[in-house]
């Protein structure tokens, strides 16, 4: 019995080791495709790009990108912070490649400390009109804790997410690259992106500099009670900004689902650390 059992367990962390290799692999893979999109030399910015939109746009342009800034639409980052799953905080290091409004992101992450640290990534890619993504997060490399994706639900969600975080890449809020500005406000607006036709648009408030103040907008998921995919809002507060190579970004947000409900409680408490934008700086 007991040598039947040893190899029965040998068999399963076998088996357990090589998918979790494949997933490692298949991140790798979407990683440097997005990567392969880099745009070496962009154009540079000139403010009269947007001197057509609304004011409110105008505004958050003239604090966002710098007059002659390259205009690189792809972004790497490195953050740190909390993640908050069942009330419990846990810490978390990321990186992540991120392309918005909708050809992808990869975010790989370790969550939490000693036995009950884990690791894995999130994803999205959407090329030649298909899309994938994924969830996939495994304790210790060795117990799959999550392995979701691959429908089209999960691939509706990722899509919002990878539209909101637009905000760290604000060459994507050009109109030169298919964002479309609608005031809401004195200092509020809408962004819907010829990219992502489908996806309801991301709503943007702004503080009196014209920075982000907070950002939301309905995502198709199924982050509540019921396990019920439906529409809700998602979205957070983008509390400290800095300047990166030319762009003003969030470096500090907090992030819920249900935002601006009654409901709502921040998940993901996150500091950016690096941020590297075109071929200069090494990979986070």
């Amino acid at each position: 019995m007991g040598i039947t059992a040893g190899v029965c367990l040998g068999a399963v962390a076998a088996t357990a080791a090589y998918v979790h290799h494949r997933d490692q692999a298949r991140m790798r893979a979407v990683w440097t495709g997005i990567e392969a999109l880099r745009d070496d030399d962009p154009p540079a910015y000139d403010p009269a790009m947007v001197a057509g939109l609304p004011a409110v746009a105008q505004r958050y342009f003239a604090r966002a990108i710098a007059p002659g800034t390259p205009l690189h639409r792809i972004v790497r980052l490195t953050m740190e912070g909390r993640f908050i799953m069942n009330g419990n905080g846990m810490p978390m290091a990321a990186r992540q490649i991120l392309a918005p409004p909708a050809t992808g992101f990869v975010w790989q992450a370790r969550i939490g400390a000693g036995l009950m640290r884990f690791a894995g990534s999130d994803g999205y890619r959407r090329r030649d009109g298909a899309e994938e993504s994924w969830t996939k997060f495994w304790l210790h490399g060795l117990i799959p804790l999550a392995r979701i994706g691959g429908t089209s639900d999960h691939a509706r969600a990722a899509a919002t997410r990878a539209m909101l975080e637009s905000v760290w890449v604000p060459a994507a809020l050009l109109p030169q690259y298919g964002a479309e500005w609608r005031e809401t406000g004195p200092d509020s607006a809408e962004v819907r992106f010829a990219d992502a036709p489908d996806l309801p648009p991301m709503h943007l408030t702004f503080d009196a500099a014209g920075d982000l103040a907070e950002i939301w907008a309905p995502r198709w998921t199924d982050a509540n009670p019921e396990k019920t995919y439906r529409w809700q809002p998602f979205g957070g507060r983008m509390i400290e900004t800095g300047v990166v190579a030319g762009f003003r970004i969030p470096t500090r947000v907090e992030l819920a689902n249900l935002w601006g409900t009654p409901d709502a409680a921040p998940f993901f408490l996150a500091r950016i650390t690096d941020a590297v934008f075109g071929p200069d700086g090494p990979w986070p």
